[in-house]
């Protein structure tokens, strides 16, 4: 629940985090009650196909419960709303920056070149069939780093603090 949430929201930022990313609306009001790090807020709705954030009234609802980033799903599969109009509907209207999750680098360059402020791998392995890899998908956070723009953020099976400096040491902006 986002007591829950929210309390442990606050123990990561005790342990140093810098900021920290939430689900739902409900949690992410929790948290920023809890903390004052920067919050990326995500709306999952839905379990298949495009659910992270999918929709204007999503982003709207995690901006209103105290947001400073929205987190969406920037693959190519097919979606409600146009990426690049959620993105426009994010900063012209929410003033918010967007954080794109994407499963591979041709999507990680269309997420930048429709006006994503960051990319992350996060759906890397999630998108097509068969189970998804136990570990970081170190491959495309390498080739997102040289070729991506915008900065690029490492999401995706992190596991060990070792893996978070590893990340960290090959370039990455930040690690959730």
């Amino acid at each position: 629940g986002s007591a829950h949430m929210a309390a442990m929201a606050r123990a990561v930022v005790e342990g140093g985090a810098a900021a920290v990313r939430c689900e739902s609306p409900a949690d992410v009001a929790a948290i920023r009650a809890a903390v004052e790090v920067p919050l990326i807020g995500l709306w999952k709705r839905g379990e298949t196909g495009v659910y992270i954030t999918p929709e204007r009234e999503h982003a709207q609802a995690v901006a209103a419960a105290g947001a400073d980033m929205i987190a969406m799903d920037a693959t190519d599969r097919p979606r409600p709303v146009p990426f690049r109009e959620l993105v426009r509907f994010c900063h012209d209207e929410l003033k918010r920056p967007v954080l794109a999750d994407v499963s591979d680098l041709p999507e990680a360059l269309a997420a930048a070149a429709a006006g994503a402020d960051a990319v992350a791998p996060t759906l890397s392995g999630y998108t097509g069939a068969g189970p998804a890899p136990r570990g970081p998908d170190w491959d495309l956070l390498a080739a997102m780093l040289r070729e991506v723009k915008v900065p690029v953020i490492m999401e995706g099976r992190i596991w060990t603090p070792d893996e978070a400096a590893r990340a960290l040491a090959m370039g990455a902006w930040a690690v959730v």
